[in-house]
């Protein structure tokens, strides 16, 4: 099979921790994969391309020649975060501006790319990973919570839009902190109250392959132990 038929997934925000267990996890379904992030993971999985997804000129050029080397992928990932916490009296405009950039213009720019050739090769998946933010703002959270929701309301228009020519948009919630070096770091929390980025990549590899007459939209994952 050569790459140019053999079919493979996008991961955009494919850093340590969660995008390159994706990465890791469509390789071992068969999958070529290739990664997109501004900073390139130490001996990355699969196929890494350093690039700015809010750039709006970087990122269009970059997918028309993933997809004109290999045709549209299968599975797409918008994976991407930039986390703010600060007061609101502290909080500035351009740290709004940042965390709309990384979450909702990098995913608006990755559907444009996207989503129209893989509808015309029959359809696919496109998955978002979202967080509680998406779904409630917590103090000291205005930055990081205004995107996630706003990034919500697109992933539920673009499955509206989208759902009826083959393509199914998922919403993930992941509600926990996820097991990765620098979140040990940060967060003084016991690694098994953490979720496993492999485990999370599972659920995102069986919502792609969900038969169409059950196709999840929103999915949310959390610990055992995690209050809600």
């Amino acid at each position: 099979m050569t790459e140019k038929s053999k079919p493979w997934a996008l991961v955009a925000g494919a850093g340590a921790g969660l995008g390159q267990s994706l990465v890791s996890r469509f390789e071992t379904g068969g999958l070529m994969s290739v990664g997109l992030g501004r900073t390139r993971p130490d001996d990355p999985c699969g196929r890494f391309v350093e690039l700015d997804l809010a750039d709006a000129e970087a990122v269009p050029a970059t997918l028309a020649g993933l997809i004109a080397d290999h045709g549209p992928p299968e599975i797409v990932v918008h994976n991407t975060a930039e986390l703010v916490i600060a007061p609101f009296a502290e909080t500035t405009l351009d740290d709004y501006r940042r965390t709309w950039a990384s979450m909702v213009q990098s995913a608006v720019l990755l559907a444009q790319a996207t989503l129209q050739p893989m509808t015309r090769a029959g359809g696919g998946t496109f998955v978002v990973s979202g967080a509680t933010a998406s779904l409630r703002g917590g103090a000291r959270f205005s930055a990081f919570a205004s995107a996630k929701f706003a990034l919500r309301g697109l992933t539920q228009s673009l499955a509206r839009e989208f759902q009826p020519a083959g393509i199914h948009v998922c919403h993930v919630i992941l509600d926990g902190i996820i097991d990765t070096a620098r979140s040990r770091t940060l967060h003084s929390l016991d690694t098994e109250k953490m979720m496993k980025p492999d485990e999370i990549a599972e659920v995102y590899w069986q919502l792609a392959h969900q038969p169409r007459s059950t196709w999840t939209h929103e999915l949310d994952l959390r610990p055992a132990s995690e209050g809600f």
